[in-house]
């Protein structure tokens, strides 16, 4: 049923998936890392159940895992698992530990992004590469919901995410496309590409109701770029 919702996307332009850009993005830095011989070493900061990495994982020489909470169930693309705050733990990974950094739908949750990305930019080998998503605070629907408190909010959140341990705590200080950009400009990343995509109804999209919800918010979003619910972020080192 689920996969007859999304089919309703593509004719209304919602297209294509963020998960599908961050892969075609993670391809590439992988084969610009292959083709210069170095073995593809990778963070997955604020790893997952899902992360877009796994498709990877034969191509991967080693893939570190870092979140503040420890997994609650084996991830098995990964090789380790660092409980680390990548907000403040700067001494967590030796600069230059990775050729690749990701980061899905983090950002969202950071306490301080800032330091977030630079602590990023330091472990990533000169001329690594960046990947990440996160939500955008200019869409109305995302802005309203990012300022529900926090109890309300986690409460409101197993509806539409995959499960109840999906919902932590949001920040979302720095989820616009320019402050963004700004950011990471101020961390040292270069190379800087954003791109906005509809997400909601895929990301809300376990129940009708909520479905509906985000799919209206995507078509009303749908012209306007700079509002669209989602950011794909590629960056170099």
């Amino acid at each position: 049923m689920t996969r007859r919702r999304y089919a309703l996307l593509s004719p209304l332009g919602i297209q294509p998936n963020v998960h599908d850009l961050a892969r075609s993005a993670l391809d590439g830095a992988i084969t610009t890392v292959e083709a210069s011989g170095r073995p593809v070493t990778v963070l997955d900061a604020g790893c997952g159940r899902k992360s877009d990495l796994r498709s990877f994982r034969p191509r991967l020489a080693h893939v570190t895992g870092a979140d503040i909470h420890a997994p609650s169930t084996p991830l098995p693309y990964l090789d380790t698992f660092a409980l680390a705050d990548v907000c403040a733990d700067a001494d967590a990974f030796a600069p230059g530990s990775f050729e690749i950094v990701l980061s899905s739908f983090a950002m969202e949750h950071f306490a301080d992004p800032g330091a977030a990305m630079r602590n990023l930019h330091r472990w990533l080998a000169p001329g690594g590469s960046l990947v990440a998503t996160t939500v955008n605070r200019r869409h109305p629907w995302v802005r309203a919901y990012l300022s529900l408190p926090d109890a309300l909010r986690r409460r409101l959140q197993p509806l539409v995410k995959a499960s109840a341990a999906d919902a932590h705590p949001l920040v979302g200080t720095c989820n616009d496309p320019e402050t963004i950009r700004r950011t990471l400009v101020e961390a040292g990343f270069t190379d800087i590409h954003l791109r906005t995509v509809g997400y909601l109804a895929r990301a809300w999209g376990r129940h009708l109701p909520t479905f509906a919800l985000g799919l209206l918010g995507d078509v009303l979003a749908q012209p306007f770029p700079s509002r669209r619910s989602t950011i794909l972020i590629v960056a170099r080192a």
